[in-house]
Formats: C-alpha cells, sequence, structure tokens
C-alpha cells in the first residue's frame, strides 16, 4: 500500500472537517464530508493533482453534505452516502434553515452503501463501517491505521443524538462494536475538532467510560 495523503480542510459556519484523502501514488482520491465553502474545497482538491473518484458523505446533514452540488456540477464525482440517510440530501437546504442558514440541496446520490461496502481508491480499500446513533445511516471509513468517524465519534465525546434519526443507546453501541475494537493506534478523524486516537478515547473519553 502506498502512503495515504490526508488533508483537513475546516470549513462552513459549524466548522466542519472536510477530508481531502488519496493515494498519490496511484493518482486517485476521495473528498468526504464537503460541508461548506466549496469553491476553497475545489482550488484545495486541484492542488493535489489526483482524479476525484467520489464525494462521500458520513452522513446527511447540511454540514457535512453542503458543498455536494457545487463539487458535482464541476467534477461529475459520484456522491456516496449510506442508504439510511440518501433521501436526506435533496432536503439539506431545510436543515440550514433551522440554523438561520443557507445552501444548495444535495444531488441524490449515486451509490448507496451499507456495512461491509469497501470504496476502493486507487490502492488504497475504505471500509464502511455502519455507526448510526447521531443519524440512522451515520458511517464511519476505515483503512488500517485511520478512521473517519463523521459525528459518531470526537476527541473527549461523542456526537448529539437530539435530531431526527438520532439515538443515544444505538451511538454507544455503534462506538463499542464499530470502533473501540479497532487497534488503539488508530487515528480518528473526526467531523469536527482536532485529531484523537481509539486508545486516547478508551481511556479519557467521558462518555465511554
Amino acid at each position: 500500500m502506498s502512503e495515504e495523503m490526508v488533508k483537513t480542510l475546516v470549513v462552513g459556519p459549524l466548522q466542519s472537517n472536510c477530508y481531502l484523502f488519496g493515494s498519490p501514488g496511484a493518482g486517485k482520491g476521495v473528498i468526504i464530508d464537503p460541508g461548506g465553502d466549496p469553491e476553497v474545497v475545489f482550488s484545495e482538491w486541484e492542488k493535489t493533482g489526483l482524479q476525484l473518484e467520489a464525494i462521500i458523505n458520513t452522513h446527511g446533514h447540511f454540514d457535512h453534505a453542503g458543498g455536494n452540488h457545487h463539487l458535482k456540477k464541476v467534477t461529475g464525482a459520484p456522491i456516496l452516502v449510506h442508504r439510511e440517510d440518501a433521501g436526506m440530501l435533496t432536503k439539506i437546504a431545510v436543515q440550514a434553515g433551522f440554523f438561520s442558514l443557507r445552501t444548495e440541496n444535495s444531488p441524490p446520490p449515486d451509490r448507496l452503501l451499507e456495512e461491509g461496502d469497501t470504496v476502493e481508491v486507487g490502492d488504497i480499500t475504505l471500509e464502511v463501517l455502519h455507526t448510526p446513533g447521531h443519524t440512522a445511516g451515520g458511517i464511519s471509513l476505515y483503512c488500517p491505521g485511520l478512521v473517519f468517524t463523521g459525528d459518531t465519534l470526537f476527541a473527549g465525546s461523542v456526537g448529539r443524538t437530539d435530531l431526527p434519526g438520532g439515538s443515544f443507546e444505538a451511538m454507544i453501541s455503534s462506538i463499542k462494536e464499530k470502533l473501540l475494537v479497532l487497534d488503539e493506534e488508530t487515528v480518528v478523524l473526526s467531523g469536527h475538532g482536532p485529531a484523537t486516537t481509539i486508545g486516547q478515547e478508551k481511556i479519557y473519553n467521558p462518555f465511554l467510560a
């Protein structure tokens, strides 16, 4: 496996993490959670020189999918999201309105993801882990050494569960059964805030005691 490229962009009014992820050796990559500032995201993507294979949303909230419309328009890349959150993408303008914000609805997804699916990024394979709790269709994306957790697991915290489709019980089950079983050195790249590791969260995350 070639060394991965990971670039973090903090985008949109809710300061969401958008990740540019790829294999420089294979010349291919994906954009994960383009929640806002799509022109900036596209500009930064062009600097990588990689071929864009997909736009992946870890869940269907506007602050993680608000850039889908623009990026799909300018790149033609397919949009991927879990089946349970697919219907949310075409309604993200309404979601943003609840926060007195504006965004464009996403086009419908081109591929529906399920637990155990894989997304090939050149010579790197991302495994789809279904991690509901923040939303019914929340996913994490794992490859050895890294896991993108969306709004499921944060450094010292977990995702909110008071929005439609949220469940605290499902959230904790997802984290304990899908994430905490990963190698403790696995770097956790969350939907908001700094990176952490599985080992750190096992010890220090007060929600997982």
